[in-house]
C-alpha cells in the first residue's frame, strides 16, 4: 500500500501543477570566456536536416556572395586570414626577436604609430606588409600555443586547398624557422608531420625539396632519437621520391653516413611504425627509376641490407608464430615487398636465391594454417618464391616432396584473383611442381598429391571460372602471361590421368584403400583442368 500511495503522489497531475517550488531559483546565464585569438577554442555543430540542393553534386559549382560561408570556411570554421594569422603563432621565439628587430630597423615612420602593420623594406627595394603579434609566442602560450595551432595545421595540411594556401602565406619559411631553432621534441615532430602532409600534394611538394636549405633540415633529423620524429621524416622523404624534381633528395643519400643511419634505424628500432616508415623509404629508393637512384643499390648490398631483412623477416616470423600480432602484418608483408623488389636486381638476386635460411622463412609463412589475416603477406611471398626458384631451378626437387607447402600453395589462390602478377607467379610454382611430380613421383606419393588436388578442387575452379573471361579478352602480346596457367593445368592432367590409369595396381602398403582419392571427384577435376587448359 505504501507503494501505491508513493506512485499516486508523485504521478498526480494537481500536485504537480500546485506544488511549491523547492529548489534555489536559477540565476543569470553566464556566457562563455572570449578568446583572445584564433582557434583558442574550437567547437563543431551537429546540424541535421539540411535542404538537399546543399549536399547537391553541383554546390561546389556555387557562387558565393561575401555574406555567405565558403568552402573554406564550411570546412575550418574560420576564414581564411585567421589561417594566415596562425602562421605568426608557431613562429619560434628566436626567430621572433630576429624579426622584430628588423622591423625596428628597417621600417618606415607610420602616421599612426599604434598601428600593428609595419612597412618592411626588402632587399630589393619593394614593400611588404609584416604583421607581428604583439607579444612573443611565448607570452601567448608557448609551446603549448604552438601544438595547438601547429596541430591545427597539420589536420588542414592534408587538404589541398589548405596546402596551397599554407604554401602561398609563407608557412615553410616559418616551419624551417622552427626546425633550426627550436629545442622541443613536439614541435620538431609537428613541423615534420605539416610538411610530410604539405608533400601528399604536387605544388606544395616542389616547393618543399626545392628549398635547399628545408631539405638539409630534414635530413639533419635522421638522427633525431625521438621516434616520432623519425616517422614523420621517413614519411616526409619517402613522399619526396615518389615524386618528380627528387634529384636533390637522391644525391644527399647518396652520402654514406645517411645511408648507414637509415640501415641501422631499420635494423635497430623496437618502434614497429617506425620500422613500417624505414622499409618504405627503401622500397622507394629500390624502386626508383631514375638513373642516379641506382647508384644507391650496390651501397645499400654492401651495407649488408639483404642479412638485415631476412633478420627482421625471422623476428617477425617468430612473432606470427607465437604470439599473433595484428598491428605487425604491415611490418611482415613490407619486409617481403623490399625483399621481392631486391630480387629481380642483378646485384641482389644472388645473394637472396642462395639463402636457405630465407627460402625456409618464406616456406613456413606458407604454411601457416590461417592464411586470412596474413594474406597480403602471402601474396607476397608467392612472388619472391617464383622469383627464387627462377634463379635455383633445382629447389624444386625439394619442395616437391613437401606436401604441406603444396598445401599451402592451394590455399592462397583465393587470395591471388585480383593480382595478376601474384596469380601467374603461384601458377608457375605449381606448374614446376607438378612437373617434377608427374616424372619422379612413386605410387604412394602420386596418391597423396591426387587427394590433395581434389581437397582443393573447388578453389581451382573458381580460380578458372573468375579469369575465363578476362583470358579470352587478352591480346596476343599478353598471352604469354597465359603460359603458367596452361603448362600447370596440363601437368596436373597428366598426374591425374597417370593415377587413373596405376591406381588398380598400387599395393594396399604403398597406399591403403580408404586413402584413395574418390574416382568420381577425380574425373571432375580432370574435367575442369582439360576444359580450361589450352
Amino acid at each position: 500500500m505504501e507503494e501505491d500511495v508513493d506512485q499516486y503522489v508523485r504521478t498526480c497531475l494537481v500536485g504537480q501543477k500546485d506544488k511549491t517550488e523547492r529548489r534555489k531559483a536559477p540565476g543569470l546565464l553566464e556566457p562563455l570566456p572570449i578568446p583572445e585569438r584564433p582557434f583558442q577554442s574550437i567547437s563543431m555543430d551537429f546540424i541535421t536536416g539540411l535542404p538537399m540542393d546543399f549536399i547537391d553534386s553541383q554546390s561546389m559549382l556555387h557562387s558565393y556572395s561575401a555574406t555567405e560561408l565558403s568552402p573554406f570556411e564550411v570546412a575550418t570554421g574560420q576564414q581564411p586570414d585567421h589561417l594566415r594569422s596562425m602562421d605568426r603563432f608557431i613562429i619560434p621565439i628566436e626567430s621572433y626577436i630576429q624579426k622584430r628587430e628588423s622591423v625596428k630597423r628597417l621600417s618606415k615612420p607610420m602616421q599612426d604609430e599604434e598601428e600593428e602593420e609595419k612597412a618592411v623594406v626588402v632587399d630589393d627595394g619593394e614593400e611588404e606588409a609584416a604583421f607581428l603579434p604583439s607579444a612573443p609566442p611565448s607570452e601567448l602560450g608557448g609551446e603549448e600555443a604552438w601544438e595547438e595551432n601547429g596541430c591545427i595545421l597539420w589536420d588542414l595540411a592534408a587538404n589541398k586547398t589548405h596546402a596551397e594556401l599554407m604554401v602561398e602565406n609563407l608557412l615553410l619559411d616559418v616551419l624551417l624557422a622552427s626546425l633550426t631553432l627550436s629545442q622541443s621534441v613536439r614541435i620538431m615532430e609537428i613541423s615534420l608531420g605539416i610538411l610530410a602532409n604539405l608533400a601528399c600534394h604536387e605544388v606544395p611538394r616542389k616547393c618543399i625539396f626545392s628549398s635547399k636549405g628545408l631539405v638539409d633540415v630534414v635530413f639533419d633529423q635522421l638522427f633525431s632519437d625521438d621516434s616520432q620524429c623519425l616517422c614523420e621524416a621517413f614519411r616526409l622523404l619517402t613522399l619526396g621520391l615518389q615524386g618528380s624534381g627528387s634529384i636533390s633528395l637522391i644525391e644527399t643519400l647518396q652520402q654514406q653516413h645517411v645511408l648507414e643511419r637509415i640501415l641501422w634505424i631499420t635494423e635497430n628500432t623496437l618502434n614497429f611504425q617506425l620500422l613500417e616508415k624505414s622499409l618504405g623509404l627503401l622500397l622507394v629508393i629500390i624502386d626508383n627509376q631514375q638513373e642516379e637512384a641506382r647508384v644507391l643499390i650496390p651501397q645499400m648490398e654492401k651495407l649488408g641490407l639483404v642479412s638485415i631483412l631476412i633478420n627482421l623477416l625471422a623476428c617477425e616470423m617468430d612473432k606470427l608464430s607465437n604470439q599473433r600480432m595484428p598491428e605487425r602484418y604491415s611490418v611482415l608483408d613490407m619486409i617481403l615487398q623490399v625483399l621481392e623488389a631486391l630480387s629481380v636486381i642483378e646485384d641482389f638476386s644472388d645473394s637472396i636465391s642462395s639463402s636457405n635460411k630465407l627460402s625456409q622463412l618464406v616456406f613456413d609463412l606458407v604454411k601457416v594454417p590461417d592464411k586470412v589475416e596474413v594474406s597480403s603477406c602471402c601474396v607476397t611471398a608467392i612472388v619472391l618464391i617464383a622469383n627464387i626458384l627462377a634463379d635455383v631451378p633445382d629447389a624444386v626437387a625439394v619442395i616437391s616432396k613437401d606436401l604441406s607447402l603444396l598445401q599451402g600453395l592451394l590455399d592462397i589462390i583465393p587470395f591471388v584473383s585480383d593480382d595478376i602478377d601474384a596469380r601467374n607467379a603461384l601458377w608457375s610454382v605449381l606448374g614446376r611442381i607438378f612437373a617434377q611430380v608427374q616424372d619422379d613421383a612413386n605410387p604412394s606419393t602420386l596418391c597423396h598429391y591426387v587427394s590433395l588436388l581434389v581437397e582443393k578442387s573447388d578453389f581451382i575452379e573458381e580460380d578458372l571460372v573468375d579469369h575465363r573471361l578476362e583470358d579470352s579478352d587478352t591480346d596476343k602480346k599478353s598471352t604469354s602471361k597465359l603460359d603458367a596457367v596452361n603448362a600447370s593445368l596440363n601437368r596436373m592432367c597428366n598426374i591425374l590421368n597417370r593415377w587413373i590409369t596405376i591406381k588398380g595396381n598400387v599395393a594396399e602398403s604403398d597406399a591403403p584403400t580408404e586413402d584413395h582419392p574418390d574416382d568420381e571427384n577425380v574425373h571432375r577435376l580432370l574435367h575442369i583442368c582439360c576444359k580450361y587448359a589450352e
